[in-house]
């Protein structure tokens, strides 16, 4: 197939240019104004309409196996790229969670039938699997994700030990969820004796505090300088923690590099009255100075990306009380158009924001061909219409779970095409059936 889009306003590469496209079979084959549309399939007028590389999100959670109720590959696959999203990197604790090589390829396996979007899964850490992680394949797993902190799926990693040695000696990529267990469970210890299982929701980022963040972050860092280990810190969300990371090496060059999610970007603890449980994640949202903070961080670039950590769970589980509410929301069908508004507000550019969601996780994990606009890389591309406006609702949500912490936020932007592997997924609010979903490759000299 060749497809063609006329008078496309680009972003790509910290530059924003008029320009046609061509797309051949998967790849784009010719960036330049007035490319003949001679022998073309298909033609498509972009004009007034910016062109983005798709968006690659480092983290999220799509529930299968085990947790299908919630969400599966197909139902969140299809959610990503109604939100531009093309590529994206699955998390280890679904049930059972991906601990072993034989584990973590029924995944792919899974993906390799189910996903409208490109897709890799990380290998999981535990106490006890360092062979299993030693074997994972640097050219086509993202990486190795580690929990120093509980969160969903029990995988705590909390031997001192084991720890040290994973982070010697492995040399892919390490992922990291950080947050101090033994702080946590002595902050809710305290107001469970106050409120029993029903504490107020304003308490989460008190109970998931900056300290319990701070503690487990810094000692990560620790370690990953220590053991030369290559660490990216998953969903910082205070301000204190962002002093851990450096801006003055280019991102090629860093070997510990952060993460902010759409949700710490957007929400404060002030937002707990209205949405409750809606938006209980872990790490918490936490203050308006927080959020200040990371997004300062964000724009001098001490935090390298933004993803979702898009974690659906069913709304009978998420109306539980505090304590049995599960943390996690989902994200991916909305996390661009979020980050759109953010420029329309002016508070991030257009280059920015696609350096931070396309470029970034693409260098950053050395992912083959994708993340740019450049002839002869992948066609992942999305379209946007930067004067067009949609409200979120039960009826537009594509979430498998069917709820949305966004619902009633109208959005002045529209993604109207994403192209997935040169394939128009995504077309004006339709999904097309066919699936062009391929595994992540990854150009590592390990």
């Amino acid at each position: 197939m060749k497809i063609l889009l006329k008078n496309a306003t680009i972003v790509n590469e910290n530059q924003i240019f008029e320009s046609d496209l061509l797309i051949e079979n998967d790849l784009i084959s010719k960036i330049e104004k007035n490319i003949s549309a001679e022998n073309v399939d298909q033609i498509i007028d972009a004009a007034g309409k910016y062109l983005l590389p798709g968006i690659i999100d480092d983290q999220v959670h799509f529930r299968e196996p085990g947790l299908t109720w919630k969400g599966d590959i197909e139902s969140e696959s299809r959610a990503a790229i109604a939100g531009g999203i093309t590529s994206f990197m699955e998390q280890p604790n679904t049930v059972p969670n991906a601990v072993t090589q034989e584990l973590l390829e029924k995944k792919y396996e899974i993906a390799a039938k189910k996903s409208f979007a490109n897709y890799s899964f990380m290998m999981g850490g535990t106490n006890d699997n360092l062979e299993e992680v030693l074997k994972t394949n640097p050219r086509n797993v993202a990486g190795i994700k580690l929990f120093l902190g509980s969160s969903t799926g029990n995988m705590l990693v909390d031997n001192p030990e084991t720890l040290e040695e994973i982070f010697s000696k492995t040399k892919m990529l390490i992922a990291a969820h950080c947050e101090d267990e033994a702080t946590i469970r002595k902050n809710t210890a305290f107001y469970q004796e106050k409120f029993g299982d029903d504490i107020p929701m304003e308490f989460h980022h008190l109970i998931r505090s900056e300290e319990a963040c701070y503690i487990s972050s810094s000692k990560a860092v620790e370690l990953a300088k220590k053991t030369g280990a290559r660490l990216h810190l998953f969903h910082i969300s205070t301000a204190k923690e962002t002093e851990l990371f450096r801006n003055d090496i280019p991102l090629k060059e860093k070997k510990i590099t952060a993460e902010v999610c759409v949700h710490h970007l957007t929400f404060t603890n002030e937002d707990y009255a209205e949405k409750g449980t809606l938006i209980k994640w872990n790490p918490a949202v936490k203050t308006a100075e927080d959020r200040a903070g990371l997004w300062e961080a964000l724009l001098d670039d001490r935090i390298d990306v933004i993803a979702t950590d898009h974690a659906p769970h069913s709304w009978e589980e998420k109306k539980n009380v505090y304590t049995k509410a599960p943390s996690g929301g989902p994200l991916v069908q909305h996390s661009l158009n979020i980050m759109l508004e953010n420029f329309k507000n002016g508070k991030i550019s257009l280059e920015k924001l696609v350096e931070k969601m396309c470029h970034n996780p693409a260098i950053l994990f050395e992912i083959e061909k994708r993340g740019f606009i450049r002839e002869g890389y992948k066609a992942d591309l999305v379209l946007v219409d930067l004067n067009d406006s949609y409200t979120v609702s039960k009826e537009n949500i594509l979430y498998k779970c069917g709820w949305s912490p966004l619902e009633g936020t109208t959005f002045h932007s529209k993604i109207t095409h994403t192209f997935v592997n040169g394939f128009l997924a995504f077309e004006n609010g339709q999904i097309s059936e066919e699936k062009h979903g391929e595994r992540l490759l990854f150009d590592r000299n390990l």
